[in-house]
């Protein structure tokens, strides 16, 4: 499982320097130990997806399309037929009138099983940095019970992620609902002890 020590006091809006400029021509490369977000889970661009040789030299068990479909990164299950890799595609658009969250919490779960299962997990879409790094910041925050700038700065210490405003604009929505979730049974409990009469 990731593992990551918030640091405590981040809001949702110290995440505005993730608009503030693309990654540059380097930090595009591929360079596998810096794309890893936590143990066994890597963002990646679709040429490294696509080098199933590559993938079978890293251990990959596990891929994630985030631009499949036949006019964007056309993979796919067939594609990876005798590697053992199992694969999860979302057909989603790199624009911020896309809405990628419906995705967010079946991307997670795949994710989730595949660590579980000790499996080597690799995020991809066209470059590794909106569309990938959006479900792999959704699967911290739903899984990893992160905030969305405790996601950010875990996966920032490895690869230089940019959602587009649109997709950042869900994962806050995702921050306020995970931690409206988080706080609702801490306050049920305290309405239960204060009906049986028990001080908090």
């Amino acid at each position: 499982r990731c593992r990551y020590e918030p640091g405590g006091g981040a809001r949702v809006s110290d995440t505005a320097h993730l608009r503030a400029a693309r990654p540059s021509a380097e930090e595009q490369t591929p360079h596998w130990s810096r794309q890893r977000v936590c143990p066994d889970l890597y963002i990646e661009i679709a040429a490294t997806a696509q080098d199933k040789s590559l993938l079978a030299g890293l251990g990959v068990t596990h891929v994630v399309n985030a631009a499949d479909g036949p006019r964007r990164i056309s993979t796919g299950p067939r594609f990876y037929e005798g590697t053992g890799i199992r694969y999860h595609g979302v057909e989603a658009a790199d624009c911020r009138d896309f809405d990628l969250s419906p995705f967010f919490t079946e991307t997670a779960d795949f994710i989730h099983a595949a660590l579980e299962q000790k499996g080597k997990v690799l995020v991809h879409c066209a470059r590794g940095i909106s569309r990938s790094a959006t479900l792999a910041l959704a699967f911290l925050m739903i899984r990893e019970r992160l905030t969305l700038v405790e996601a950010v700065e875990a996966v920032r210490r490895h690869r230089n992620v940019l959602p587009n405003v649109g997709f950042l604009n869900q994962l806050c929505r995702l921050d306020s609902s995970l931690a409206l979730q988080r706080k609702t049974p801490k306050r049920q409990e305290l309405e239960e002890r204060r009906k049986g009469g028990i001080s908090p």
